[in-house]
């Protein structure tokens, strides 16, 4: 497939829904194997193994320990790149997202990749499905969109790279671009 900053870049203004509940893409954050932040950096363990393996798949991973994280798979297998899913816009299965959530605030449903998995009720179940096959649903973009980019976030290493990518304007994002 593409490199993950394209990809990250091109899928604002998709929409993602897993079992009919989610929304558009907002927010995302490129990662790739030479970039020393990326879960692959080091290589293939047993739990990155999924980054390895062909593009298209979901990637899933536990953020302290808590959290359930979205990645999209991005490169030929092999190279272990891919894209983190950090915000949507709600549109559907609102509903169902409030009561997953406890949260009645929209702008905060899915803006951040823990509340967004959560919302979207990501677990390692998915990791390694295929993002083209029932449980996800991707709609292409309606229209034209404006995408703004800048420093990933909550990472230690290679902080400078500009691959935080946000729909310009949303206010669903987990926090402002500066």
């Amino acid at each position: 497939m593409r490199d993950s900053a394209e990809v990250a870049r091109r899928l604002i203004g998709v929409t993602l829904l897993v079992d009919g509940v989610g929304g558009v893409i907002v927010e995302t954050e490129a990662y790739d194997r030479e970039d020393p932040a990326s879960h692959t950096f080091s290589g293939p363990t047993a739990r990155n193994a999924v980054m390895f393996g062909p593009a298209g798949r979901a990637y899933i991973y536990l953020s302290y320990g808590i959290h359930w994280c979205l990645n999209f798979v991005c490169r030929e297998s092999g190279h272990g790149a891919g894209v983190l899913i950090r915000a949507l816009e709600p549109t559907a299965g609102i509903a169902t997202m409030i009561e997953r959530r406890g949260q009645t605030d929209l702008r905060r449903l899915c803006s951040g990749p823990g509340r967004l998995g959560q919302a979207l009720a990501i677990t390692h179940a998915l990791n390694g499905m295929r993002l083209d096959k029932r449980p996800f649903s991707l709609k292409p973009r309606r229209g034209r969109v404006r995408v703004i980019s800048g420093p990933r976030i909550g990472i230690s290493k290679a902080i400078d790279q500009p691959w935080r990518f946000g729909l310009a304007g949303s206010q669903f994002l987990s926090l402002p671009f500066r």
